[in-house]
């Protein structure tokens, strides 16, 4: 499975989720960092999707991913530990790590496996 086919959505469903946020409890912070996280990484999987039309790997594009992650699983890891709250908190920590650990596999892997050229 390449990166791309789960970042994008990853960050999309950042972004819903950052948006919701703000407009059922106007959370600034919500809106920042569910937007602003949810859009960079949807515009690495934008560049994952298009190295990976060009048969090459995106390697820059999977250090964003997985820092944005791995930042995260941290943050709202955290966040859960202090209120317990499974909504955004847990849900979004449980995601981000599992995110987490698809990218440091797919690094570990060595990216993307491009297939060969059909003739």
């Amino acid at each position: 499975m390449h990166d791309f086919c789960f970042t994008i959505p990853y960050g999309l469903i950042l972004m819903v989720g950052g948006l919701v946020g703000y407009i059922k409890k106007r959370s600034m912070a919500s809106l920042a960092g569910g937007v602003g996280t949810g859009l960079l990484l949807v515009l690495a999987g934008f560049l994952s999707l298009k190295a990976f039309d060009k048969r090459k790997n995106s390697y820059l594009a999977l250090v964003i991913e997985t820092v944005c992650a791995a930042a995260l699983t941290f943050i709202m890891g955290q966040r859960y530990m202090q209120t317990s709250k499974i909504m955004p908190a847990g849900i979004i920590a449980g995601i981000s790590v599992l995110m987490t650990g698809f990218y440091v596999y797919k690094i570990a892997t060595g990216g993307n496996h491009i297939p060969a050229k059909a003739e």
